[in-house]
């Protein structure tokens, strides 16, 4: 259906689907006009709260420029630099310029930069404290190579999609969590003085259809408009920015889609109406790269700066505030929000100049700029130990147990084949039998998110190194589908992966390639491992159930230290401690309408539509609603010891009211403060029944009236010594505990009883009880 959401986020139009008539079919946008209510105009940036000093020298910086220094501050420009965009400086007024550059999970396409693990990697850790120390230490490289501005963390996709080809760049199917995750890592990040640029603004949750296209007869298809209500983008999609807003992220990238049929970098209501307004967003917000449809609209909308370059600004600018189309005080927001941003992070102060490590070709000579470090090894290796999620351990299969003959199989265990600084490796399981052996193994995706490593220990190298200190043999075949398995082995261990890029979604979520390996060794080994570096949910309705598979890892994408951080957790000297942060269905149909992304047809085959109309039931929320089974839920992981939960107590703040506050004229970054005040406080004990140390991540759901069955309100990931108990607090905010209501335009609380859940999952949650207001 086609989705409007304005005050009401009512459901206007008829249902589509059936086969158009060539007069049926839309060939003007025009037809769409209204569809995302205007808001104008465009919302000055104030200083509020703690941009004031950063907003009062960025005002007498822009006092002193011409016209055309303020218009050359909007777009980006071609520069001798590897910067993925660059806003040129202004020598007189001792201003460098920016540097921005891709991407979230470390710096690609130049050298001496460590390879970190992926978003995902960082949902599956559940650790809010090491996205924040990883966030610091990437800071510490942007920082050293000139890069004024990463082009990250990424928090759309939220994954929607089961296929999405970008999900692996985000954190998790959850904006709870990824909320988190986020604002942690915008704090870490932006300790180093370099800014964070959040992206894709918003509901930007499929690749195909991202960018306008020809189909086969010429004829212009525009990008995919996602259509969602007014609840579901406050509740679902607009969360994690929000969180982000709130921890101080400097920028905001909209993204290439349509959002209710208008595009993403010049919609009104989502620029002017719900970032600049109700977030109160005191930075400035840039188009994904090539993503500016409009000129002087989009200025209008909110947009301040277009990248790489803009075609429709330049002195355009200029004349449309002599013809009286833009106001002269919209350019200078602009410019002063870019200004500001610099001045926020103290970056005209000891900051390195803009891509003075960045080399246009590393091939040609350059500076050596060396950003890795020795401190940031720690962090590194524990993001990628954090990144694996054990779910199957039968009979105790790991750790292993002295072995002398380990057998290594699959084409993802050893490193590829070579590292042009681009990353641009052949990986894809959708290739030929005889083309896989290409892939090795996977430590991060494809695209503007992908990261040059400094070396990349494989997991064959961490084993045999490990074989070599025990007196351990090993054999290997990375190249067969169902290859010879010594009847000796101890244990046989299975290399797959997954892989995900950016400008596709994925085929599939399995191949018959990778099944065949497994269940071809699984035959002939009784204890066998399956290890899957995997950008994105990975069905293994395959083999789960082979008796002789005995383990699975869903390694995720850990970076370059992936080998060595296997081998410590498959021996022990690591406990697992992952937990998925999506749903894996027992089948791919279990995800039924969010399955596939949404492509062109019918009378819509010009302007493809993507309807959000589940509403804010995805992943698992889904799966709750609909009564699926999942084969592991939203939060499973194990671990190599047990642990027992009991005591659950819920109190309420004293003197906090639980009505909603009045409306407050105080723009304040990230919302109303009223918002975040923390009204109710969850506490329960943790137990390690089991004989070895180990970390839980005990998570709370809340079932809140009119809402979903039950969603995740807080996470405590504890480190608990065998045998002794800790006890884990939650404190839920307003926002926690409210829902949107779209005719009142407010966070409210429901009247009526909460039901509050603490486990391990979003299934296994052993103790319950009832909140009521």
């Amino acid at each position: 259906m086609r989705i409007s959401w304005g005050k009401a986020g009512l459901l206007l139009s008829a249902a589509f689907g059936c086969i158009a008539t060539a007069e049926d079919v839309i060939t003007s946008d025009a037809h769409f006009y209204g569809a995302s209510p205007p808001v104008y105009p465009s919302p000055q940036g104030v200083g509020a709260g703690d941009w004031a000093s950063a907003y009062k020298k960025a005002k007498a910086f822009v006092a002193q420029l011409s016209d055309d220094e303020k218009v050359n501050l909007t777009a980006g420009v071609s520069s001798n630099t590897g910067c993925s965009g660059t806003i040129q400086g202004i020598d007189r007024l001792g201003f460098p310029g920016i540097c921005m550059s891709d991407a979230g999970n470390g710096l690609r396409g130049t050298d001496y930069v460590n390879a970190w693990s992926s978003g995902i990697s960082v949902g599956a850790s559940w650790n809010r404290d090491l996205a924040k120390d990883r966030g610091v230490y990437m800071g510490k490289e942007y920082r050293k190579k000139g890069v004024n501005m990463i082009l990250g963390p990424v928090v759309g996709p939220l994954g929607r999609v089961a296929l999405g080809g970008r999900n692996w760049e985000g954190f998790a199917a959850d904006p709870y969590l990824s909320g988190i995750l986020v604002a942690e890592s915008v704090k870490g990040l932006q300790s180093e003085n370099v800014a964070t640029s959040l992206k894709h603004y918003i509901a930007n949750e499929q690749e195909i259809n991202r960018n306008p296209t020809n189909d086969s007869e010429g004829n212009a298809v525009q990008s995919v408009s996602s259509n969602l209500d007014d609840k579901t983008i406050h509740e679902l999609y607009l969360w994690p920015f929000q969180d982000a807003v709130l921890a101080g992220t400097t920028n905001i990238m909209c993204s290439y889609n349509r959002l209710n049929n208008s595009y993403g970098c010049q919609n009104s209501q989502i620029l002017n109406g719900l970032l600049k307004t109700e977030l109160g967003f005191q930075g400035y917000v840039v188009t994904d790269w090539g993503a500016q449809h409009a000129g002087i609209a989009g200025a209008n909308a909110g947009l301040d700066v277009a990248m790489p370059s803009s075609a429709t600004w330049n002195s355009n600018l200029t004349t449309a505030i002599a013809n009286g189309s833009m106001e002269a005080s919209r350019l200078d927001d602009m410019v002063t929000r870019v200004m500001a941003t610099w001045y926020y992070l103290d970056q005209n102060t000891a900051f390195p100049n803009p891509g003075i490590g960045m080399p246009k070709s590393v091939s040609e000579p350059h500076q050596a700029v060396i950003a890795t470090s020795q401190e940031a090894k720690p962090v590194l290796l524990q993001s990628a130990i954090e990144s694996h999620v054990l779910v199957k351990n039968t009979n105790a299969a790991l750790p292993l147990k002295s072995p002398k003959l380990i057998s290594v199989f699959g084409y993802d265990a050893y490193a590829p084949l070579t590292n042009d600084l681009s990353n641009s490796f052949n990986f894809d399981t959708s290739k030929t039998r005889s083309d896989l052996y290409k892939n090795r193994t996977l430590h991060v995706g494809g695209g503007s998110g992908l990261n040059s490593p400094a070396y990349i220990d494989a997991p064959i190298d961490a084993i045999q190194r490990r074989a070599y200190k025990d007196g351990c043999s090993v054999l290997w075949d990375f190249s067969s589908e169902n290859p010879n398995v010594d009847s000796t082995s101890d244990a046989c261990l299975v290399f797959i992966n997954a892989y995900a890029e950016e400008g596709f979604d994925r085929k599939a979520l399995s191949d018959s390639h990778s099944d065949a390996i497994v269940t071809n060794v699984a035959k002939n080994c009784s204890n066998t491992i399956v290890v899957v570096h995997n950008a994105g949910i990975r069905t293994v309705e395959a083999w789960v159930d082979h008796a002789n598979v005995t383990g699975i890892i869903f390694a995720h994408l850990p970076g370059q230290d992936t080998g060595r951080a296997l081998v410590e957790l498959l021996y022990g000297d690591s406990n697992p401690s992952g937990r998925l942060p999506y749903t894996v269905a027992k089948k791919p149909s279990d995800y039924g309408s969010l399955l596939e992304p949404s492509l062109p047809e019918g009378k819509y085959k010009y302007f493809p539509q993507s309807d959000f109309s589940e509403g804010v039931y995805i992943d698992y929320r889904a799966f709750d609603k609909n009564g699926i089974e999942p084969q592991y839920a939203f939060g499973f992981g194990l671990s190599y010891t047990t642990f027992e939960y009991s005591g659950l107590k819920i109190s309420k703040k004293k003197g906090k009211n639980a009505a909603y506050p009045a409306k407050t004229s105080k723009v304040v970054p990230g919302g109303n403060p009223r918002l975040f005040d923390e009204l109710v406080t969850v506490t329960a004990t943790v137990k390690n029944a089991g004989a070895v140390d180990g970390q839980e991540v005990a998570q709370l759901y809340l079932g809140i009236p009119n809402g979903p069955v039950r969603q995740l309100r807080g996470f405590d990931k504890v480190a608990i010594k065998a045998g002794k108990s800790e006890k884990i607090s939650f404190a839920l905010t307003r926002r926690d505990l409210s829902t949107w209501d779209t005719d009142a335009q407010e966070w409210l609380l429901q009247r009526g009883d909460y039901k509050a859940y603490v486990g391990r999952d979003s299934r296994d949650l052993p103790l319950e009880a009832t909140l009521s207001f």
